[in-house]
């Protein structure tokens, strides 16, 4: 097994950013990922803990979300749309600027985005603890055959996309820890998919019911598992994956 990709989103939900190498930290989520976050009108948050994705401007409640492009440099980030024009901005500086971006592309009934919002001690990770999304590819093909259509991996949002395993064999592994370079992790839960999925990360379109496949062919909604790095470390494109 191997690292096919790792994937960060420095922006909650909005655009991703393929990397080719990180240092991970023990109880820490990936570096860069999820540091800042869109809140909205009606976003209740508790100074700077962690705080629910409901609290934030997000793919399932807005699907043309799911096709914004992202490059970082440093703390200046480009974020592209097919409906919209080029961002240039460092949200720390212009909190209100990549709200106001994203304002055409939240459906009228939905909470109105407000700000941008620097996670504190812990990322904005979509689990309640400082996590790492682990995703295999196989399971990504069993989906597509099942769906009808290929299905972009840009769908689940995941960190680390693991290639060379069984369909679905990243469920066994909850509760174990697998290396994945020089680092350790430590599988927690199975991720719980949301309406996001459906959108086409090329459009924003919803051109796939992801969830209704899911459901049908085993049963849940689930796709991916959440992990927390229990021993630091160096990982990369094409590092080997074993678990412990």
């Amino acid at each position: 097994m191997k690292v096919a990709a790792i994937w960060r989103h420095p922006i909650k939900a909005i655009g991703r950013e393929r990397i080719a190498e990180a240092v991970l930290e023990a109880g820490r989520a990936l570096p860069g990922d999820r540091v800042w976050a869109v809140a909205h009108e009606d976003a209740r948050l508790d100074g700077d803990g962690w705080a629910h994705c409901r609290n934030f401007a997000r793919g399932a409640a807005a699907p043309s979300l799911m096709a914004v492009e992202l490059a970082r440099s440093g703390d200046r980030l480009r974020l592209t749309h097919p409906d919209r024009p080029e961002l240039i901005v460092d949200p720390d500086e212009s909190p209100e600027t990549v709200a106001q971006w994203i304002v055409p592309l939240v459906p009228e009934q939905r909470s109105r985005p407000v700000r941008v919002v620097r996670a504190g001690a812990q990322a904005w990770t979509d689990s309640a603890f400082p996590s790492v999304s682990i995703a295999g590819l196989s399971s990504l093909r069993a989906l597509s055959d099942k769906v009808g259509a290929a299905l972009s991996p840009d769908r689940f949002r995941a960190n680390l996309w693991v290639d060379n395993t069984g369909p679905w064999e990243e469920f066994d592994w909850v509760g174990r820890t697998i290396r994945v370079g020089e680092a350790e992790l430590r599988i927690e839960e199975r991720i719980v998919r949301c309406k996001a999925t459906t959108a086409n990360p090329e459009t924003g379109c919803v051109d796939a019911d992801t969830l209704g496949a899911l459901e049908e062919g085993w049963g849940h909604r689930e796709f991916g598992v959440y992990a927390v790095v229990t021993k630091g470390g160096r990982i990369a494109d094409g590092a080997e994956v074993a678990v412990l």
